[in-house]
């Protein structure tokens, strides 16, 4: 019997390396699915080209394209990272639903940092002008900070050990065994 494709869900706050590491997933055959992307793509760059208080009413139908993408590529039998913050659990429960659902198995991976290490990163982040370079002030951040639930034990994530290798050893653990390591 087959293994089930995985469905790699990042959590973590604007800075914390969901992109880099989306990116790192990709390199190694994961097909890479990016809602902030795909928000560029339909509206241009948050806070130039939009105002900033609209992005959510803009992520919407980019969230739409990328869950359709998300269950056929799935379905299909290829693995998947979703480059996207994944902030709440209910957003969380949402997209593990919808993985099962497509025959994958959701792999929750969370990305913590320090408010300072998420600052030293979002100033150098906030000087470019690509899709991911959303402007963040240390106010926005905090705003952030507040509005995050951090993945609880009974979720099961697996922390992101800062090493890709190490964690495509977890990843193959878990599609072998059907759950995160523990």
């Amino acid at each position: 019997m087959p293994l089930p494709p995985l469905a790699v869900l990042l959590a973590g706050l604007t800075g914390s390396g969901k992109t880099t590491l989306a990116r790192a997933l990709a390199a190694r055959g994961f097909t890479r699915l990016s809602v902030d992307e795909e928000v560029h793509r339909l509206h241009g760059r948050y806070g130039v080209d939009y105002p900033e208080d609209t992005y959510f009413a803009r992520e919407a139908p980019a969230l739409t394209v990328i869950r359709d993408r998300f269950t056929a590529e799935l379905g299909a039998g290829h693995d998947v990272v979703l480059d996207h913050g994944l902030w709440r659990r209910t957003d969380r429960d949402t997209w593990k639903e919808a993985a099962r659902t497509a025959g994958g198995l959701p792999v929750l991976v969370h990305l913590p940092a320090t408010r300072d290490e998420l600052l030293r990163r979002l100033a150098e982040r906030n000087q470019r002008a690509d899709a991911n370079a959303l402007a963040v002030t240390p106010q926005a951040l905090d705003d952030f900070l507040a509005r995050y639930e951090a993945p609880g034990t009974d979720e099961h994530p697996i922390t992101y050990p800062g090493d890709v290798d190490r964690l495509s050893v977890l990843l193959e653990q878990a599609r072998r065994t059907g759950h995160p390591p523990a």
